[in-house]
């Protein structure tokens, strides 16, 4: 008798399986397969279910909607059918809200007390795309990710061995023509919803006389923000609109970047007259992009000034009158040293909004009251519901780029103030981000594998000319390496390592000491802070830049990114010789 083939035995092409970055799923494109989406969206659906955070009521299987949202990506609309066909599979109806930003779809889910999934690659290139999923009652931790990928992987077998005359796919992982599903007609609730959650807290004529640059390129929330500005007064002018789609990483603004904004602001301004600011977002409008427009002498030639995410999160934070803040490690210093001055701690995590999160559910624990976090791009998030403007601002965990966006317009409006002189009443430290693209994944685990110390309780190393001091997370100390003990001479010959690459004549003083909580993040004694971290959802190899001076830490970033010979490559090319020797 002639057994029937299974799936894997007619697959044409090499699975390979979608893993989790800082938040959420990323792949290449063509390795998003709608095997591998269905799979994936299957499989946390029944993780969830397990758990008990599907739900947060009672609906019966058959009658409970599960929203889905997605992108602008020209692969986003196969990946929210497959997404959408393992919801139907599963026994839940499809809530397609359309092409809204992150925090809106998670906003409105959390309304409904029921979990969702939102199709995005967010600020990557558009050959790569993704899913991010949110519990019933907010993101998917860390914690919940090892308990995702088995019950994924369980799905997968699972599809792998159906017999292939009965699969719901192909020879090339995509559902076949029968089995495609047509998405219903979008909710329209969810866009509403967010606009209420900033009509109800931000004046009316908040914003009045003001003249905002709105740059849309390919950001999903394009048609939405425009529409939440405008309610607050200001004039809002639209430029940039793409069909194609267009990455880019607010966390990396290039000088490139802001010398085509420049470009608009002038032809803008000859047509409407002068210009408060430039506002946007990366792809799926969940992190900030704000800069401040000068008057230049020369209208021709206007000065623009980038404000940093992490920067915008403090201004935000003090807008709302926070008590209690959470950021990443990789944050500007200047942001801990603002906030000590005013007698509150700032938390730091791991690179992350669930990490972000994770911090935020301390503090409330904890018994604070006004509760936020950000992470260095300026997605923010909100931890407990806040008073403001005589409204109520419920809480939003996850990134959110519009609440940065009116509360620093807001802050700078108010008392009068230009958002240059927003923000130079921070301490003045400056930071520069960068990256190369396409560096190999399993160099930047080799290098933090090489500077990781024994122990989970190691968080920071600090150099002295005869030992090293050890601290836990909290910089309590925990322990000694002597110079002269096998330790101490294994770790400073790492030491003498990192000073080989970010040397004196790089503009470098001696390394005072490294924290490794998330990257590899060096102090050294004349103030400069590089902080190398490769990115969770591509292969990216970052640099944080921090010092006391802008153009120091624009020389840092782009020194460590430089080709072929920057300081990330001399990381590599030392990493990859170690490890062949």
């Amino acid at each position: 008798m002639k057994t029937q083939p299974q799936l894997c035995d007619i697959l044409g092409y090499t699975p390979v399986v979608s893993r989790f970055g800082t938040s959420g799923v990323r792949a290449l494109v063509k390795d998003l397969t709608d095997l591998e989406v269905y799979s994936l969206t299957l499989g946390t659906l029944r993780y969830l279910e397990d758990i008990g955070k599907l739900q947060a009521g009672a609906v019966p299987r058959e009658s409970l909607q599960i929203p889905i949202a997605g992108d602008l990506r020209p692969s986003t609309p196969q990946i929210l059918r497959a997404t959408a066909r393992a919801v139907l599979d599963a026994g839940y109806q499809v809530d397609y809200i359309g092409s809204l930003p992150t925090p809106a779809l998670t906003f409105y889910a959390l309304g409904q007390g029921v979990m969702s999934f939102m199709c995005t690659g967010s600020h990557i290139p558009a050959d790569r795309n993704g899913q991010k999923a949110n519990r019933c009652d907010g993101e998917v931790l860390k914690s919940d990710e090892p308990g995702i990928v088995a019950a994924v992987e369980a799905v997968r077998q699972q599809e792998y061995r159906r017999p292939a005359a009965a699969s719901l796919f192909d020879s090339a992982g995509m559902l076949k023509p029968e089995q495609r599903p047509v998405l219903p007609p979008v909710n329209p609730v969810a866009e509403q919803g967010y606009l209420e959650r900033y009509r109800r807290v931000f004046p009316r004529n908040g914003l009045q006389g003001k003249r905002i640059l709105f740059y849309e390129y390919a950001a999903v929330g394009r048609e939405l923000l425009p529409r939440i500005l405008a309610h607050t007064g200001a004039e809002v002018i639209r430029v940039g609109r793409s069909d194609t789609f267009v990455p880019i990483d607010t966390e990396a603004i290039s000088p490139a970047h802001l010398r085509m904004l420049a470009e608009i602001v002038a032809e803008q301004q000859a047509v409407h007259g002068r210009i408060d600011a430039i506002v946007s977002t990366d792809g799926d409008s969940d992190r900030p992009l704000i800069v401040g427009v000068s008057e230049s002498d020369d209208p021709a030639r206007p000065v623009l000034r980038f404000f940093p995410g992490d920067l915008v999160g403090a201004v935000v934070a003090d807008y709302l009158k926070a008590d209690a803040v959470s950021v990443p490690i990789s944050t500007n210093p200047g942001v801990h040293e603002h906030f000590m001055g005013k007698g509150l701690i700032t938390t730091k995590t791991r690179i992350g909004s669930p990490f972000v999160i994770e911090a935020m559910q301390e503090a409330l624990v904890q018994g604070q009251q006004r509760v936020v976090g950000w992470e260095a791009n300026g997605g923010f998030l909100v931890g407990s519901e806040l008073t403001l403007n005589g409204g109520m601002l419920r809480a939003l965990p996850t990134r959110d780029a519009i609440l940065p966006i009116l509360a620093v317009l807001h802050a700078a409006a108010e008392p009068g103030a230009t958002l240059s002189e927003c923000f130079d009443r921070l301490p003045q430290w400056y930071g520069r981000a960068d990256l190369i693209d396409d560096f190999p994944q399993d160099t930047s685990r080799k290098i933090l594998a090489y500077f990781q110390p024994p122990g989970e309780a190691i968080q920071w190393l600090e150099f002295h000319s005869d030992r090293i001091l050890l601290r836990d997370l909290t910089e309590a100390v925990v322990g000694e390496w002597s110079l002269s003990d096998p330790e101490g001479q294994a770790f400073d010959r790492k030491r003498q390592v990192l000073e080989g690459i970010f040397t004196p004549a790089r503009g470098f003083g001696e390394l005072a000491r490294i924290n490794v909580q998330d990257g590899i993040r060096c102090f050294f004694r004349n103030g400069d802070i590089a902080h190398i971290r490769p990115s969770g959802n591509a292969p990216q190899l970052r640099i944080y830049a921090h010092s006391r001076a802008q153009a120091r830490a624009d020389e840092i970033a782009a020194m460590a990114v430089a080709e072929p010979a920057g300081m990330l490559r001399d990381l590599q090319r030392f990493i990859e010789s170690d490890t062949k020797g």
